[in-house]
């Protein structure tokens, strides 16, 4: 009688797995508008609430769904941890790979694999994710306090100035270093804060006597625009490919630097600027749900109401494509590995 239980037992989990895997056959075998009809998309971000890649999740949430055939509702849900290495793990790892999730990333995502090969937190491969695209091609900010004598990019030069930061490989970390070593500057980068706008928090109380930022969304420069109008901050360069329109007379690092090697440096690292506020699938999605989503997403960059609700909160749209950012990352990590060397050797 117990062998018969065993076997009866056996063959019941047997039945049930069977139905499992049935049952992911024909979802996957579903056409994306029957799959997606009815269904609850959850988008993870890896910012915080209130920062500046958690607005534009929230802005995009708001208004993709309605181009996605079967027009799901989106959901987003934070998960915010190492610099966006949290999230990223999950989504590579441990999310569904049927479509129903994907992400909104912080941008140093695509370039910390190559910057550090051996941190056994990364878990992933940013080159084998599915880049649905950036709303936004990103140009950072160098401020630095007037209030501590600080007046232009020569005075960091001569002495140590402190700058706030989230972690050693955001962006606002490797910045700063780079410009030490490439620029002469003496930043004194203090890790810790807990997203963008503590890090602004610092440098508004005095903690700290510069910031560097990896983005100018439109929380942060709404923080830095009246401290720049009165003077107490100043700009003295911007952390891009070209200068911003908001500060057309501050020159980028790049133009700031003196030699082609040199300036060949940053453009490599500033590919995470030209990702900006960047959007990914898992890898193994059914190639159907990846053609849904990135020309749903492509439709949300040209939607009028998208843009009109993006304009009111003076957020930027210079949307790059998935596809395109793919084909930079696959670009940079074939670098020249002298060069990756280098760049190693600058941000560690």
């Amino acid at each position: 009688m117990k062998a018969n239980r065993l076997v009866g037992a056996a063959a019941r989990t047997v039945v049930a797995v069977l139905s499992m895997i049935a049952a992911a056959q024909d979802s996957f075998a579903q056409s994306a508008a029957e799959f997606y009809r009815g269904k609850r998309l959850n988008l993870i971000s890896s910012s915080a609430v209130g920062g500046g890649y958690d607005q534009y999740a929230r802005l995009l949430a708001r208004h993709m769904g309605r181009h996605i055939p079967g027009e799901p509702a989106i959901i987003v849900q934070n998960m915010v941890g190492a610099e966006g290495i949290k999230a990223a793990n999950y989504l590579y790892a441990g999310a569904a790979r049927d479509g129903s999730v994907f992400g909104g990333v912080s941008r140093n995502i695509g370039l910390v694999s190559l910057y550090e090969p051996g941190n056994t937190a990364i878990q992933f491969d940013a080159r084998k994710f599915v880049w649905l695209g950036s709303p936004q091609q990103e140009v950072g900010l160098a401020i630095i306090s007037t209030r501590t004598g600080l007046r232009s990019l020569d005075d960091l030069r001569q002495r140590e100035a402190t700058a706030s930061s989230t972690a050693r490989n955001a962006p606002t970390s490797i910045y700063p270093r780079m410009l030490n070593a490439l620029h002469g500057t003496r930043f004194k980068v203090i890790e810790g804060y807990d997203g963008s706008p503590a890090s602004l928090l610092a440098f508004e109380r005095g903690e700290v006597e510069a910031y560097v930022s990896g983005g100018l969304s439109a929380a942060t420069l709404a923080r830095m625009e009246p401290w720049l109008k009165s003077g107490i901050a100043k700009a003295v360069l911007q952390m891009g490919m070209a200068r911003g329109p908001q500060f057309p007379d501050v020159p980028t690092a790049i133009e700031a630097m003196t030699t082609p090697e040199h300036k060949r440096l940053f453009e490599i690292v500033f590919t995470d600027q030209t990702m900006g506020r960047p959007f990914l699938l898992p890898p193994g999605v059914p190639a159907d749900r990846i053609a849904a989503l990135r020309a749903a997403f492509d439709a949300t960059m040209r939607d009028a109401a998208f843009r009109a609700e993006a304009k009111a909160q003076k957020m930027e749209i210079e949307p790059i494509g998935g596809a395109a950012i793919n084909a930079l990352l696959d670009r940079v990590y074939s670098s020249p590995p002298a060069v990756i060397a280098r760049i190693r050797e600058l941000v560690k």
